[in-house]
């Protein structure tokens, strides 16, 4: 009998590996891979002081794997349940339309967060989105990618305003959507995108012409209003063999009067500071806040280090992103938004927590905070 199961455990581990390379074959050849920079274009990113052998690099010393292997990871998830993984049923949501959005004065700042990191910035008179995925289902293999709690999204793709400028932070298929910027690439424009992400965008068909790669530190000057790319610690890459083939950034945005903060994705680490000291305070900071495991803990951050960060780049109010759409770690879905609230109630550190489409206003009005979650 002990025999029998162990030749089926052997069975079922190698008919799961045959499901897995024939997966990755297909992914190969589907167009959700991107594109990938030219060899010109690798030389010029050596100039950028972060691009090493090929990659890019953190500034400081960062391990994607900090315990465990990239395959007992990848088994885990797919195999062992956490509790608690999933809410019991959708998640509340505002609905939007294009008109509420084209209500705006050049000094209202108003962001929404549409769940995971995809949020709409109003600032300067002007539409901004961040890390714009609005699709229900991720990346070229939705049969063993985490799908959205939500079957619809607050505002669709197609539904959203002419948009200034689409921000990217780094080419994760969570974070740069190949089928929202398809449906996008004709209202947008500007693409900003960290070094190497834009081969991504001209495979997809977006006009050169409205995209453009930022090193970090880099800006671009709209009228009034400032876009600054800035560090975030992270990692790259879409397929096989193409790791840290492009780069990562947080986001600055800022006008005469306001300024707000993205992370993007990333560990915890002394850019939050330096970002504070250089371009804080800021009156919204958007933090990531979720899908945390102990091994990757240096590309992600725990939650108490997100209210850490709040106050390392001066923020006023931080909103916590990066949950609330996927489950992709080994923790309850609402564990995230709990610990941070909690520490920032301890620490004395002003958050919000809207519901997914639910605006927030600065400077106006009571900050969303009812506990939805729980």
């Amino acid at each position: 009998m002990r025999k029998l199961l162990k030749g089926v455990g052997y069975l079922v581990a190698s008919i799961v590996a045959v499901l897995i390379v024939v997966g990755v074959a297909f992914a190969q050849l589907s167009p959700e891979l991107g594109g990938k920079p030219t060899k010109a274009q690798q030389a010029a990113y050596a100039e950028s002081g972060h691009y090493v052998d090929g990659e890019f690099r953190n500034l400081v010393p960062t391990e994607v794997m900090t315990g465990g292997s990239t395959v007992k990871v990848f088994w885990q998830f797919l195999f062992s349940k956490t509790p608690n993984s999933e809410p019991p049923g959708p998640l509340p949501t505002h609905q939007l339309d294009s008109l509420s959005i084209t209500r705006k004065t050049p000094d209202m700042v108003r962001v929404t967060w549409f769940g995971h990191s995809a949020s709409l910035v109003e600032i300067a008179g002007k539409n901004i989105l961040l890390d714009p995925m609005l699709s229900v289902k991720m990346g070229p293999l939705p049969l063993v990618t985490p799908k959205r709690y939500n079957d619809s999204l607050a505002i669709t793709a197609e539904e959203l305003p002419p948009i200034e400028a689409v921000l990217i932070s780094h080419d994760h298929y969570d974070h740069l959507d190949y089928k929202t910027i398809v449906k996008l690439k004709d209202k947008v424009a500007h693409f900003y995108v960290p070094l190497g992400v834009g081969a991504h965008l001209l495979a997809w068909g977006v006009d050169p012409a409205r995209v453009q790669e930022l090193d970090w530190h880099d800006s671009i000057q709209l009228p009034g209003l400032t876009i600054v790319s800035t560090p975030a610690r992270h990692f790259s890459g879409r397929g096989l063999g193409n790791r840290n083939s492009t780069s990562w950034s947080s986001w600055v945005l800022k006008t005469p009067t306001h300024r707000v903060f993205y992370s993007g994705d990333g560990g915890y680490g002394p850019h939050f500071q330096r970002i504070g000291q250089q371009y804080g305070p800021f009156d919204l900071a958007l933090l990531e806040c979720g899908q945390y495991d102990k091994n990757w803990a240096e590309i992600h951050m725990l939650p108490e280090q997100t209210v850490q960060a709040a106050l390392d780049v001066q923020a006023r109010v931080f909103l916590p992103v990066h949950w609330g759409a996927f489950t992709e770690a080994h923790h309850p879905w609402n564990e995230s938004v709990k610990r941070a609230t909690a520490e920032a109630a301890r620490r004395h550190v002003p958050f919000t927590t809207p519901e997914l489409g639910q605006p927030v206003v600065v400077g106006v009005g009571p900050l969303p905070q009812r506990r939805w979650w729980e």
